[in-house]
């Protein structure tokens, strides 16, 4: 199936994915508010988004490299900068489960950064730890409940625990650590395992970024991350999570189908035979489902509060299900309303086999 659908594939040329930068934002419901202040993710937060917003002036910044980069150093006046780092403190403790013995006395705030590009406007907040001079960042955020329910399936259904706050309109989120896609390939040149390695991890990523449905991962949206005594030696993370069940096309959920994940593709169609790209995939799903079985309570709640949520736009919905009976040959999406609706029927079309096979394992 890769090499019948590679990365030539003419919907990679089409200029829609560039629109997905300008979806909607929508709101945190009731329901799905509940469900965050039930499993402690929907907590007071001793800053919001609006209490950032009101900087002096913005300085523009260069990569390491000298090029200019989409963030801007927010400067604000001093007295109120000495407020914003009190709060900002705080909330890294909140997001950290207050992991530091020491408390907050040995943190401090380095600087606030601010990005006018995507959906969510963010700040990234560069904290300090004094005694070993160690940076550490988290971001604040305009919530999206999109956004949010990807964030709690990356953090349900994959390898990668997660860690982020709502409250009211903010979002709070952990760093997720690892180097950047679009970059990791032009550091060194890589031996033969280590392709081998990477290009099952991105065969990995793959099917966990379509099984549940989580968009637009071209090679700056996701980071790479070594892995040393584990199969394979790296993973792949996704770090942003706006285009969960939001687009109707297909495509848009496969990341080996964007034009900016080529080298990744070919590392795959060049270094793994049709078996272990096939091992691989039915890995990674057999992974998913011992998830599910983990956290099959909180899924089920998550994904009944999905079913009846307003993510996404009605003609998405009605594209993506038809384009899901074809993939699939069946009529099982015809029924879905929303896009929680079609996740739904997605991860029992894909995983249902595996589910019942690691249910099995678990009681025998």
């Amino acid at each position: 199936m890769w090499q019948d659908q590679n990365i030539q594939a003419k919907y990679s040329r089409e200029s829609a994915p560039r629109l997905m930068m300008q979806k909607d934002m929508f709101p945190v419901n009731d329901a799905f508010k509940q469900y965050l202040i039930a499993y402690d993710r929907d907590v007071e937060l001793p800053i919001l988004y609006q209490d950032l917003v009101n900087y002096s002036y913005a300085k523009s910044l260069k990569d390491k490299k000298g090029k200019w980069t989409l963030w801007e150093n927010a400067v604000y006046e001093p007295r109120a900068l000495a407020i914003l780092k009190v709060a900002l403190i705080k909330t890294y403790l909140a997001l950290k489960k207050n992991a530091f013995p020491a408390g907050a006395g040995q943190l401090d705030i380095e600087c606030i950064d601010f990005c006018d590009y995507g959906n969510s406007m963010p700040f990234r907040v560069t904290v300090i730890n004094k005694d070993n001079g160690q940076l550490d960042f988290f971001y604040v955020k305009q919530a999206d409940a999109s956004r949010i329910y990807g964030l709690e399936l990356e953090h349900l259904l994959s390898e990668h625990p997660i860690n982020f706050l709502h409250h009211e309109h903010t979002l709070v989120e952990a760093h997720i650590a690892g180097t950047p896609g679009d970059v990791f390939l032009q550091l060194q040149p890589l031996e033969t395992w280590e392709m081998q390695a990477l290009a099952k991890a991105f065969v990995h990523f793959n099917e966990n970024c379509f099984v549940r449905l989580l968009g637009d991962m071209r090679s700056y949206n996701f980071v790479v991350v070594p892995s040393p005594g584990r199969e394979p030696a790296y993973l792949i993370r996704a770090i942003d999570f706006d285009q969960q069940c939001y687009e109707g096309r297909k495509s848009f959920y496969f990341p080996r189908f964007y034009k900016e994940n080529e080298a990744y593709v070919q590392l795959v169609l060049q270094h793994l035979s049709a078996l272990e790209i096939e091992q691989t995939r039915e890995a990674g799903f057999d992974q998913m489902a011992v998830k599910i079985i983990t956290y099959r309570r909180r899924l089920m709640e998550l994904l009944n509060s999905m079913v009846n949520d307003d993510i996404s736009e009605n003609f998405k919905i009605q594209m993506l299900r038809n384009e899901l009976n074809e993939h699939f040959e069946t009529t099982r999406f015809s029924g879905c309303k929303t896009m929680g609706a079609i996740l739904k029927q997605q991860l029992k079309q894909v995983l249902r086999k595996h589910v019942q096979l690691a249910g099995i394992r678990e009681r025998g």
